[in-house]
């Protein structure tokens, strides 16, 4: 059995559940009536199937379409600068904590981020710490508590104000404000390679890449052995006449996967010239 998250139009359900890889890919949203019960089976265009037994109310709780509302009115506030992306804007439970000093609202990240899945293995002792970094950051920036409620969200002090001591205040703070609502585009968020190095299906520390690169510099190549997107960063500074880049990233048991692992076994970098299509391909704009 997995834990498996599926996001879909902004709403997520998640479900232990036993993953299916086909050939041809997962279908969209067709339903399935087998032995009197309701399977669902959602995917997207990559090669994977799951099955979610249907389960009334599981997909979104009031709490995060409260959140929601509330994420969605601030973005709007910030027009030409959503940090992730312009709308419509799926909510990523990734640890967000909106800030409004006085003028504008500023989006600042916890230490980490709670997926909807992961509440029910989550140590309340340890969430409470994340909010009481919370509480230590609004302290800073008074004036967002009185305008969350002004925009109709009227349990943001509360919730800072409550210990988390157990599940139920566990799953109240997952799908609050200050968590459930960093506003990212549908390809930044669940999208797939080439279209969109979406965060449920690339690690973060690549696609964090994306939004701080230089825009003529092409991150995420192609392996013409393979026909697979990697991700490659350049060796040298800006300027310096250095074209070669090394790959920071691979899909897993791929065979550059498994060089770059070899190679840092050794405490060695996988290196591609400048004559390389990977370089080619990675300079070509500059």
């Amino acid at each position: 059995m997995a834990e498996v998250s599926v996001t879909r139009g902004g709403a997520r359900a998640t479900t232990k559940t036993t993953a299916k890889r086909t050939a041809k890919g997962a279908v969209r949203g067709t339903a399935k009536v087998a032995a009197g019960r309701r399977d669902i089976i959602r995917g997207e265009h990559l090669a994977w199937k799951i099955r979610i037994p249907d389960h009334a109310g599981r997909e979104q709780s009031s709490a995060f379409r409260a959140a929601k509302k509330l994420g969605n009115k601030i973005v709007r506030t910030l027009p030409g600068e959503e940090p992730y992306g312009p709308g419509p804007w799926h909510m990523h439970h990734g640890g967000s904590l909106w800030a409004f000093d006085g003028t504008r609202w500023r989006l600042f990240m916890n230490t980490v981020g709670i997926e909807w899945s992961a509440q029910f293995c989550a140590d309340p002792a340890k969430i409470d710490q994340l909010r009481l970094n919370a509480r230590a950051l609004y302290e800073a920036f008074p004036a967002t508590i009185p305008e969350m409620e002004r925009l109709g969200y009227p349990r943001a002090q509360k919730l800072l104000d409550t210990p988390i001591t157990d599940h139920k205040s566990v799953a109240a703070w997952v799908d609050s404000v200050f968590n459930a609502c960093v506003p990212m585009a549908p390809p930044v968020h669940a999208g797939v390679l080439p279209t969109g190095g979406g965060r449920h299906h690339y690690p973060a520390p690549i696609t964090d890449i994306v939004h701080f690169k230089f825009d003529d510099f092409e991150l995420f190549v192609t392996d013409p052995k393979t026909n697979t997107r990697v991700a490659v960063l350049p060796v040298s500074p800006r300027g310096s006449g250095d074209w070669r880049v090394t790959l920071t990233w691979a899909p897993p048991d791929t065979p550059l996967a498994i060089r770059k692992l070899n190679k840092a076994k050794k405490d060695e970098r996988v290196v591609f010239g400048k004559g390389s299509v990977f370089s080619r391909e990675a300079f070509h704009a500059q």
